[in-house]
């Protein structure tokens, strides 16, 4: 049951500061990103060219305060939600994000155990560069024994990483940036 327009009470002046400040932190947080991650955040061209305005001030002096103010009113007039979804996924907040990067760890410790997993990721991704992960594997098996900085170890994670499909706001972004 729906409540008659007339008797709907309108949200007090707190709740209207508050869902403000909300805003405007949501906005900080879309400056305190990289720029490939925020490229990858679908956001309208007037908010995103605000935020950009704001990562070139490097002074954190009133200026900057008064920008991230404009970002939150530009704010206003946009659907946050699915920035805060796409900034959730950026902190790993994301439960869906967080079972990908272990299925990926998972998929790197196999890889180091048995060799034939090379062989499985060349039927799942044809494009893969066999040579250059089986050299990466080496030398992250190296580094383990004589106890190194898993330089290769990492690479081999970033490898799989860029081989995962992206998600869907990347997708969409990618698709509308094509000539």
């Amino acid at each position: 049951m729906s409540i008659p327009e007339e008797e709907q009470v309108p949200p007090s002046k707190t709740q209207r500061k508050r869902a403000m400040e909300e805003l405007q932190a949501l906005g900080e947080e879309l400056v305190e990103l990289s720029s490939d991650r925020l490229r990858k955040i679908e956001l309208p061209e007037d908010l995103r060219a605000a935020v950009r305005e704001a990562q070139r001030m490097v002074r954190h002096d009133d200026a900057r305060r008064r920008q991230l103010q404009y970002i939150g009113r530009v704010m206003r007039d946009v659907d946050a939600e699915p920035i805060r979804r796409a900034l959730a996924v950026v902190r790993g907040e994301s439960a869906e994000e967080t079972g990908k990067l272990h299925r990926l760890e998972r998929l790197r410790a196999d890889l180091l155990a048995d060799e034939k997993v090379l062989y499985g990721l060349t039927q799942e991704f044809p494009s893969i560069d066999l040579q250059h992960l089986r050299s990466l594997r080496r030398a992250a098996l190296l580094e383990q024994a004589q106890g190194k900085p898993p330089r290769s170890f990492r690479a081999i994670f970033q490898l799989l990483r860029e081989l995962q499909p992206a998600d869907d706001t990347a997708d969409e972004h990618d698709e509308r940036s094509q000539p």
